[in-house]
């Protein structure tokens, strides 16, 4: 007699696609997470496609779907219809799991799982093999089809941040949820130190729930805004000072003769040199920078970081973020400070126009890249911990049309060369595909999230840590919350449930319960 557990049979199929017949009263779904229990061993498998099967030829159903259709009065009524018509799954191994008295060790499957076989759905024991330790960071839990197991999903720190992490979605499928639930759970480490550039305002938390009600936030928490911080936080300006013309290059589109002019502006009027273009001031050889250049350059730099002249002809600016005078002087070395001592800073960054935002950021990463290349030079490197950018609408520093058209900036530099220096990107988009393969391929884990885009889906799968070729109706199905983790450090794309950002804050000081976690 067959197990009550059982939801199916292994039938028929091949290595990759394999054919699980369905038990009657069993509802199979896309996604869903089975175990084939072999002798000394398990097979975990993945269904990721389903269709229908019967034993009564295809034209008998369609003659008997009309008469029912009709409303003829001839009785259509099929004996024992469980066992004529019925589901197949189709399913992919995703690990083999070779069980010894003390251990669990996981390889990639090589073989078929036995012939009619019986096949259940994954529990939480089936995944003791995992285990939690100290060097990781919570993102959610295990996932079967849109069923949720308790069982923790934990990620190494080091590694995924040092490697960068993508994270790609359409709008509505939970992405700033699941990036405040990653940052949520770094606050209490020391480990990974973060800059966050927040173009909607919203991870703070000033206007509602957000990191700021962490129990560990007023240690670990830095938030800067332009304007009416509010207490503990601290006042967004930068100093024009801190500006130099390589903090432009590939954020700002500039022709090869204003290029020239701004350099030429540095070397002659060092930190003063953008106030001198904005107040169209000569060099000492007029000649070198046209008036019609300098003149765009001015209208540039007003657009771009929101400045313009008083009446007495005095640098002002409108967004508050950038000042010609005296405040501001030291914000950037105190941000870069506070990440290297592992914390994580918010930039309100809400009131800038895109280009003012990335600039902002080069100010601040550029300084960060820098000091890290001289502590590897020192041999002082392992001593500090990892960094990682956070940028939304990634493909604005490291899309393909502006690698190609512009040099490369600091956000490109640190996806190709960063993990040289511990420092990471944590690349937030919509559009995977205009991102360059070869940045793609240095991102070695992501976290996909729900999207109904082909073209989207094709650029995540060709770029995935593992064989996701099976799997774009599933990435297309996903709901909010839900996602797959692609990553060399992962054994197989771990099926994922997104806590709700809410109820993390509301059950931090709940006592936690003795239940067993999951690291990959």
């Amino acid at each position: 007699m067959m197990n009550l557990d059982v939801v199916g049979q292994i039938v028929a199929g091949e290595f990759g696609s394999i054919l699980v017949r369905e038990k009657g009263g069993k509802k199979l779904e896309l996604g869903d997470l089975l175990i084939s229990r072999e002798v000394n061993a398990s097979l975990i498998l993945q269904v990721f496609d389903l269709v229908y099967g019967s034993q009564i030829p295809r034209e008998t159903h369609e003659l008997m779907s009309g008469i029912n259709l009709e409303k003829m009065p001839v009785n259509t009524e099929i004996f024992e219809p469980e066992l004529r018509n019925y589901v197949l799954a189709k399913v992919r191994a995703l690990a083999y799991l070779n069980k010894s008295a003390n251990s669990t060790k996981v390889n990639l499957p090589k073989i078929l799982p036995s012939f009619f076989n019986e096949i259940q759905l994954v529990n939480k024991e089936d995944l003791d093999f995992l285990s939690k330790d100290e060097d990781s960071f919570f993102v959610g839990k295990i996932r079967s089809g849109s069923k949720v197991l308790d069982a923790d999903v934990w990620l190494p720190t080091k590694d995924v941040f040092s490697h960068h992490v993508l994270i790609p979605a359409t709008t509505g499928r939970g992405k700033s949820n699941l990036v405040k639930t990653i940052l949520w759970n770094l606050l209490p480490t020391k480990k990974v130190g973060a800059l966050v550039l927040d173009a909607h305002d919203e991870y703070y938390g000033r206007h509602g729930l957000g990191l700021k009600d962490h129990n560990e936030a007023k240690d670990r928490l830095v938030y800067y805004t332009p304007s009416n911080p509010p207490a503990g936080a601290n006042v967004l300006t930068i100093n024009l000072q801190s500006l130099k013309p390589d903090h432009f290059r590939g954020i700002v589109t500039l022709t090869e003769p204003q290029e020239q002019a701004i350099r030429i502006y540095f070397r002659e009027f060092k930190g003063d040199w953008i106030s001198a273009v904005i107040q169209e001031r000569p060099t000492q050889n007029p000649k070198e920078v046209a008036p019609i250049t300098l003149a765009i350059l001015k209208r540039i730099f007003r657009l771009t970081l929101g400045l313009d002249l008083d009446e007495d002809g005095n640098v002002i600016s409108f967004n508050q973020v950038f000042d010609a005078g005296t405040r501001g002087q030291t914000v950037a070395d105190d941000i870069v400070k506070d990440i290297e001592d592992g914390k994580i800073v918010i930039l309100d960054t809400s009131r800038l126009v895109d280009e003012a935002e990335l600039i902002v950021g080069n100010v601040i990463a550029s300084r960060i890249f820098d000091r890290y290349q001289n502590y590897k030079v020192r041999g002082q490197l392992d001593r500090k911990p990892i960094v990682t950018i956070v940028v939304e609408e990634a493909p604005r520093v490291i899309g393909e049309d502006v690698l190609k058209n512009q040099n490369s900036n600091i956000y490109s530099i640190i996806a190709k060369e960063g993990r040289k220096f511990n420092i990471g990107l944590t690349a937030i988009t919509q559009l995977t595909s205009v991102i360059p393969r070869t940045i793609l391929a240095n991102m070695n884990t992501k976290i996909i999230l729900g999207n109904e885009m082909v073209q989207e889906r094709q650029a995540i799968i060709a770029s995935a840590s593992q064989d996701l070729s099976k799997d774009d109706r599933n990435i297309a199905s996903l709901d909010k919350g839900e996602a797959i983790i692609s990553s060399i450090f992962v054994p197989f794309a771990i099926p994922i449930k997104i806590p709700l950002f809410e109820d993390l804050v509301k059950n931090q000081n709940e006592p936690k319960r003795n239940i067993k976690t999951k690291v990959f």
